[in-house]
């Protein structure tokens, strides 16, 4: 547990936005053959924002913690804005995963933009 930061460790152990959107405006599904996890970002939008997102990650922690931390840097972000924020807060937790882990992470970066992509 020690080669993770607090931060990820606080969004494993309590994960926020977690579930679906029943009406969502866009749905976003991914999945890593080679570690086997799955993930689906939802995103509820009005006007140009990010009012709402959900996730659903079959994964390990760190997978979890990932789609936990980017759903809640999105919400109130333009679509646009939330690209970048995806863009910089891959940079953020990139730098502070174990190499094995970074998938993860672009797993979360991917279901997001197939979300956007859809609505």
């Amino acid at each position: 547990m020690g080669k993770y930061p607090k931060f990820l460790m606080e969004h494993f152990q309590n994960p926020r936005n977690v579930g679906e959107i029943s009406d969502p405006d866009g749905v976003g599904t991914v999945g890593n053959a080679s570690c086997g996890d799955i993930m689906q970002m939802f995103i509820k939008v009005s006007g140009d924002k990010i009012v709402k997102a959900k996730f659903k990650t079959f994964g390990c922690g760190a997978a979890i913690a990932t789609s936990s931390i980017l759903t809640e840097r999105i919400i109130g972000a333009t679509l646009d804005e939330a690209l970048k924020i995806s863009e910089e807060t891959s940079k953020e937790v990139l730098s502070q995963l174990p190499k094995e882990k970074i998938p993860c992470f672009t797993l979360a970066t991917e279901a997001l933009k197939l979300a956007i992509e859809e609505f």
